[in-house]
């Protein structure tokens, strides 16, 4: 990762139980890439959220980047957004 970026992926995951095995196999083929994982979700004694949330912060290229939320919004219930902050 250049040394003047942190870049986040924050990803919205629908029916999380269905979509985990497509999910996992993205961020094992980009695990090198990923420097802090963050999984979020609903739940209880009695209840867990089908949904959840799950942040991702990235140690690589731009390009790998680019590539890996690609890869993530290809899979179904999986809506992703970024956020780049630059440091001069």
């Amino acid at each position: 990762m250049p040394a003047n970026k942190h870049m986040f992926i924050g990803l919205h995951i629908t029916d999380r139980m269905n979509h985990v095995g497509a999910i996992q196999k993205v961020l094992t083929e980009y695990g090198c890439s990923i420097k802090t994982r963050l999984g979020l979700h609903d739940c209880s004694e009695n209840f867990c959220s089908p949904n959840g949330i799950l942040i991702l912060e990235i140690s690589d290229t731009q390009e790998k980047f680019d590539s890996l939320v690609a890869s993530l919004e290809a899979i179904e219930g999986v809506e992703a957004k970024t956020m780049v902050f630059d440091h001069p």
